[in-house]
C-alpha cells in the first residue's frame, strides 16, 4: 500500500505542479491509497475556505486509514534518527521521522515530495514510489 505524504496533498489541492501530485492524480481510484492520523492532521488544517476542506475531507475519507502514532513508533523513531545522526543526516522534521518509521515498519511505499525522506531511501530504509 503507497502512503501519500502531505507534501503531495498540498500540491495537489493547491494544484500545483508537480511529478508526484500527477501521479497521485493517476493513482487515485485505481490503487490502493493510504492516510493515516499525521497526515490529516498536516493536510488539513491547511484549508482556509469551508468549502475546500469539506472537499478534501470528503476525498480522503475515500482511503485506507490506519493509525500512525503511538509508542513502538516513537521509540523506533528515536533510533532511525540517531542512525541517521551517526551518518552525518539530521532530519529537520520530526513528523517526519515519525512517517518514515510507520512506513518502514508496516512495509508501505511512500509517496512525498519532502527532502526529509531522502536519507530513509538513501540508506535502504524506507522505498520509494515514484
Amino acid at each position: 500500500m503507497v502512503l501519500v505524504d502531505s507534501s503531495v496533498w498540498i500540491d495537489y489541492f493547491n494544484g500545483t505542479a508537480s511529478a508526484e501530485a500527477e501521479l497521485l492524480d493517476s493513482l487515485l481510484g485505481h490503487e490502493d491509497l493510504l492516510t493515516g492520523d499525521l497526515i490529516l492532521g498536516e493536510v488539513l488544517r491547511g484549508f482556509g475556505r469551508a468549502a475546500d476542506f469539506r472537499r478534501a475531507s470528503s476525498l480522503m475519507a475515500t482511503l485506507a486509514y490506519e493509525d500512525m502514532l503511538g509508542k513502538d513508533i516513537a521509540l523506533r523513531s528515536v533510533g532511525y534518527y540517531r542512525a541517521l545522526r551517526r551518518r552525518g543526516v539530521t532530519v529537520r522534521k520530526t513528523i517526519d521521522v515519525f512517517i518514515a518509521t510507520f512506513c518502514i515498519l508496516r512495509g508501505h511505499a511512500l509517496l512525498h515530495r519532502d527532502r526529509d525522506f531522502e536519507p530513509f531511501t538513501r540508506f535502504g530504509l524506507v522505498s520509494a514510489s515514484t
